[in-house]
């Protein structure tokens, strides 16, 4: 493929971040290469890593986006709005929209057993989760509403999200019924944000 100008910031990232899902979902994440994954994109591999510093992060890349939203959630809530509230308008609306975030995107299969199959990718996302915790404890505590611990609050929600994502992974890949995943996947968000209520979260 002949080299494109590799000027075009958020196009370009696009444009590599979707070559390199389609190669790691048709060839597996090990056997594919960054310089590969560089040539097909039309880009070199420098221009890659500009976007992406760690391979993992090619395919897991959607963590920025994950950031954002818990940020907003606490920073940009309406008047009279509870972080807890917030977040669960949030996890609601990732739900209803299928959105990749959720885990129920129809193309979530194909992207659960790619990061199943890799040991790599399974590191990278705990790692992932352990940055998404922080980053939602250091929005709460600086939000002078919030009168629980805001470091706990923010340990349980991630780790209860990623255990829903997890279970509803795991269930999607054994080719249960998606209506039936769908509705426990609702029903374990709902035991997970009414736990977080009458525990570390702020008394209503």
């Amino acid at each position: 493929m002949a080299r494109s100008s590799e000027r075009g910031g958020p196009q370009t990232r696009a444009r590599i971040a979707e070559v390199a899902a389609a190669l790691f979902l048709e060839r597996g994440y090990d056997a594919v290469t960054v310089a590969e994954i560089a040539r097909e994109a039309g880009v070199s591999s420098v221009t890659v890593f500009n976007h992406f510093p760690r391979k993992e992060d090619l395919f897991l890349d959607r963590s920025d986006d994950a950031d954002a939203l818990l940020r907003s959630a606490v920073r940009d809530r309406g008047e009279g709005v509870d972080v807890l509230t917030s977040l669960r308008g949030v996890a609601s609306t990732l739900v209803d929209e299928r959105h990749p975030l959720s885990g129920l995107d129809p193309r979530s299969v194909p992207f659960f057993r790619t990061v199943a199959g890799s040991p790599a990718l399974r590191a990278r996302a705990r790692e992932i989760a352990a940055d998404l915790q922080r980053s939602l404890a250091e929005a709460i505590e600086d939000d002078p509403t919030f009168e629980g611990d805001g470091m706990l609050f923010a340990a349980f929600f991630v780790a209860g999200y990623g255990t829903v994502l997890v279970e509803t992974a795991r269930r999607l890949m054994a080719g249960d019924d998606e209506i039936g995943v769908l509705a426990d996947h609702r029903a374990r968000l709902d035991r997970l944000f009414d736990a977080l209520a009458g525990g570390v979260a702020p008394s209503p």
